[in-house]
């Protein structure tokens, strides 16, 4: 499913000639994923049966339509915004506006089509700020983006009639318009999120396959080349940047449904920069990479801001540690490993990544401790007082706790870097057997 990968037209031939034909394995090779994710999206509320799971389950499917919006800047089109999230916001309170306007005596819109609202209402100041925006790309367009989304951000309070001021604008999503449902208990919004959710990715994923997603694709790769052969690189990036706002202004509008109300922060430099953060460690380069970050940040943001304060802190390293050691993100980590699982020589890595693990928990589990401790020290009022940790309850006046959590860090730390020699020569003779088969 990588945006760079172009199908051969032997490839082509063979699925007009019936190898995708229904219940053949052209069909479920081409279509099994999608068949895959509907499957779940059905059934992933009826076993997730309490509040706070299906909650945490609509979030996930406004963050993957977010996510993939953003990964049309950056994945496809090698735009690094700082400022998408003024196209999630601003969608967001389009919706609300319309969303307290529906009536069935005065604009009767179904409820089930209020996301378009916010899709439309992001995509006009995408035309605004597009044109203003992909006259250059880089660092310049970067900084544009931060400048944007910082001018949004302080409109906000400037402009209360529109964003209604610190409180923001809330709205009643139980109408008498509604089609299907009258979206009052949190299921029925998760499958209204679910079906749009689905149909902005099946449309995203669509536009990878068409002319404008393959010459964003060459815009990102060599914009000079593109201008030589009669394109014009800066139209391709204002499209681009057009579509993925009005795809952000769909989740914002999806938001809007979901919380019955819009803030100052759906705008803000904190939304963005978290949408960043799922695309990268899911990955940029593959277009099921921000499917997975969206999956992955929001279960740890739900679940680690309940337990700890410093859970941003985390946010952080964890998105170094991704930079760093797997710049393609966890797509990237999937897709190197097909060829090794196709060889049948996966079974090979099994011991060495466990080892590479459990050095891995030793290691976190010390610089955990060390990171809560000190903040327990930092922000309470008696530090002589017991803290919480790991379900025990330990006194951050004694020199025992430190002594173990230095004591994890350093060896878990050392153990695992004797582990990643070991997964390495575990790789390279892998792959050696492989290139050897192969040849």
């Amino acid at each position: 499913m990588t945006d760079r990968t172009l199908p051969t037209g032997k490839t082509t031939a063979a699925a007009m000639r019936g190898g995708a034909r229904p219940g053949g394995p052209g069909f479920l090779a081409r279509y099994g994923l999608w068949i895959f994710a509907i499957v779940v999206m059905i059934a992933a509320p009826q076993l997730m049966t309490s509040g706070f799971s299906r909650s945490m389950l609509s979030q996930i499917g406004i963050a993957i339509i977010f996510a993939l919006s953003y990964n049309m800047l950056l994945g496809q089109g090698g735009m690094l915004s700082f400022g998408h999230a003024v196209f999630y916001g601003l969608g967001g309170f389009a919706a609300i506006h319309v969303l307290n306007e529906i009536s069935p005596d005065g604009f009767p819109l179904p409820l089930e089509l209020l996301p378009l609202a916010g899709g439309i209402g992001a995509m006009v100041f995408g035309v605004i700020f597009g044109w203003i925006s992909t006259a250059r790309a880089g660092t310049t367009f970067a900084m544009i983006s931060l400048g944007i989304g910082e001018l949004v951000y302080a409109g906000t309070s400037m402009f209360p009639d529109q964003f209604g001021g610190e409180s923001g604008i809330s709205g009643n999503r139980v109408t008498d318009t509604s089609l299907f449902f009258g979206y009052g208990p949190q299921v029925e919004v998760y499958y209204l999120i679910a079906v749009w959710c689905l149909i902005s990715t099946i449309v995203m994923y669509l536009l990878t396959r068409t002319p404008l997603g393959r010459m964003a694709n060459a815009v990102r790769d060599n914009e000079e080349r593109v201008r030589f052969v009669g394109y014009d690189p800066r139209l391709v990036r204002f499209v681009q940047y057009v579509l993925a706002s009005f795809f952000a202004g769909i989740a914002g509008g999806l938001t809007a449904i979901n919380y019955e109300i819009v803030t100052a922060e759906n705008v803000s430099a904190v939304t963005s920069g978290s949408v960043l953060l799922m695309t990268f460690i899911g990955g940029v380069g593959n277009f099921a990479g921000p499917i997975l970050g969206a999956i992955l940040v929001t279960i740890l943001q739900l679940s680690l801001s309940s337990v700890t304060e410093t859970w941003q802190l985390y946010f952080g390293l964890l998105f170094v540690v991704m930079v760093m050691f797997a710049p393609m993100g966890l797509a990237g980590i999937i897709m190197a490993h097909q060829p090794v699982w196709q060889a049948g020589r996966i079974g090979r890595l099994v011991v060495p990544y466990a080892i590479g693990l459990v050095t891995f928990l030793i290691m976190g589990l010390g610089l955990v401790a060390l990171i809560e401790m000190n903040y327990y020290m930092s922000t309470t009022y008696d530090a002589s007082i017991p803290m919480e940790l790991f379900g025990q309850q330990v006194s951050v006046h004694e020199t025992i706790p430190w002594a173990l959590a230095v004591a994890a860090t350093v060896i878990g730390g050392y153990l695992f870097r004797l582990a990643v020699r070991g997964i390495i020569r575990s790789w390279d003779a892998v792959v050696a057997e492989i290139k050897q088969g192969g040849a």
